[in-house]
């Protein structure tokens, strides 16, 4: 019978852009409205204020995300080319360059060169793809999809504060953004720790954390700036 362990690789890229996405969406636009109001601006210049910081923040993100990730598939892409022309004019050197890969990882030095030869002979390119460049299909970039987890995962984030800004009094709006946004902090991270197999508390502290942070230096500079206002 086989076993099968339910590895959490496989989520990193989509994982990795949805909690950067939301954590970056409760952090932005609960500190800009947290700073905003210590301005001492009217609740409408407020909730403006975070209703623009929301679609500029989501349309960043995406954009941000997709640049970025389509520069690791570009370099992935002529990391390959690179590595087809090779098998093409070295194909003996790459197979023994293979070979010593499985040696250097413990195996038999005979053993690594049949090795070598089976998986040359089956996919040479995917091969060396995956042993000696570090390119597998369970991480490979995938610009699209992690430019739309991160606009919608920085929606749902930036979402919460606002919401809770939409629904509070203006006298006790910047306090309640405050906790509302950390307890929502600490959830993402012990959500995102979990997903990933980590230790719930330490994602839930260290997200919630930088996240106070944030959000008190924006207050510290909404406040100064609307004094000498």
């Amino acid at each position: 019978m086989t076993h099968h362990e339910p590895h959490k690789v496989n989520r990193i890229g989509w994982l990795r852009a949805a909690v950067l996405g939301a954590n970056d969406g409760i952090v932005s636009t609960a500190s800009l409205i947290i700073g905003v109001a210590a301005a001492s601006s009217s609740q409408e210049s407020v909730l403006l204020a975070g209703v623009a910081g929301l679609v500029a923040g989501a349309m960043s993100m995406a954009a941000g995300e997709y640049v970025s990730v389509s520069s690791q598939t570009d370099t992935e892409k002529a990391d390959l080319a690179l590595e087809a022309r090779s098998l093409e004019q070295n194909y003996e050197m790459e197979k023994q360059e293979l070979a010593e890969i499985y040696e250097d990882r413990g195996i038999e030095p005979a053993l690594a060169t049949e090795v070598a030869a089976q998986l040359m002979a089956y996919d040479a390119l995917g091969a060396h793809a995956r042993d000696e460049i570090g390119i597998s299909e369970t991480v490979t970039a995938r610009p699209v999809q992690a430019a739309m987890s991160s606009a919608a995962s920085f929606t749902v984030g930036a979402m919460l504060p606002l919401l809770v800004a939409w629904f509070m009094p203006r006298s006790v709006l910047i306090l309640a953004v405050a906790i509302a946004s950390l307890v929502f902090l600490a959830t993402l991270g012990g959500l995102a720790a979990h997903v990933g197999g980590a230790r719930i508390s330490v994602g839930a502290i260290r997200v919630t954390f930088w996240g106070a942070l944030a959000m008190a230096l924006t207050a510290g500079v909404g406040h100064l700036f609307g004094v000498v206002a």
